[in-house]
């Protein structure tokens, strides 16, 4: 049987370097946690080092695909607790939490921007552009390693679209929407298929769906009937397509007059 802590692997994915990265005693942890994450075959997303009700680690991984199982969250905490232990980057006693990104999700690389491309998110840069530091609006497009921003909140006179340098951003993450909501459960329901094809609990794609999924097509019914809005074949063996044989097969009419 598979393992099914075991993600496969996009190796281009996984080596992709994050472009919005942590400071300070975090950056510490992320230097110690990410090529343990890496060697498992997951992605850091951000670390997060909290002194709320004590000393709180979090650590908050994905897939290279962007899904995380709560299987994948204790493999990721049984190899990487007893690496922190040793390296011991924290000088105080603290509790360790592994987490998945969730819905509304730091964006921290350059596919994660491309990814999420037309869903509202809002931007804190460490440097000001165009005059100000916090952004809010539709993911427009990436263009090298900076992120296109059609701004929701732009006043008259303001420029809508604005270009940032993904390196210059402290913090950026997706706002919550019922778009974004309902794409996150079609990713969610698509893993899960995944992951029992994988345990062989459920039938392989056939070759021709494998095929459209790789070069992301979503398959489509065929309109097989003459109505342009009907999915099903329109019937072809009514009474009156039985009536119209029988005055055909007595010489009455043509078959096909009226098709």
């Amino acid at each position: 049987m598979t393992d099914h802590t075991a993600p496969s692997v996009d190796a281009g994915l996984l080596a992709e370097p994050r472009l919005v990265v942590e400071p300070g005693l975090a950056a510490r942890v992320s230097a110690i946690a990410e090529p343990v994450l890496q060697g498992l075959g997951y992605r850091l997303v951000r670390i997060r080092v909290s002194g709320e009700a004590g000393c709180t680690v979090q650590v908050m991984a994905e897939r290279p695909d962007g899904t995380m199982l709560i299987e994948d969250c204790e493999a990721v905490s049984r190899a990487l607790s007893p690496v922190l232990d040793i390296a011991d980057p924290i000088e105080r006693a603290y509790r360790l939490e592994i987490s998945s990104p969730g819905i509304d999700r730091p964006l921290v690389r350059r596919s994660d921007f491309e990814r999420h491309a037309g869903h509202l998110a809002k931007i804190e840069m460490a440097v000001a552009a165009h005059g100000r530091k916090r952004f809010r609006g539709s993911i427009a497009g990436v263009e090298g390693n900076a992120v296109r921003i059609r701004r929701d909140d732009a006043k008259a006179g303001e420029e809508a679209d604005v270009l940032l340098a993904m390196e210059e951003i402290a913090d950026a993450r997706l706002v919550l929407t019922d778009e974004l909501i309902a794409e996150s459960m079609r990713r969610g329901k698509a893993a899960e298929r995944e992951l029992r094809r994988d345990l062989g609990l459920a039938p392989p794609l056939p070759e021709h769906a494998r095929r459209d999924l790789s070069k992301g097509h979503t398959p489509k019914l065929r309109n097989l009937g003459k109505n342009p809005k009907s999915k099903k074949p329109l019937p072809n063996n009514t009474k009156q397509h039985r009536l119209a044989a029988e005055r055909a097969r007595r010489g009455e009419i043509d078959p096909h007059e009226g098709d």
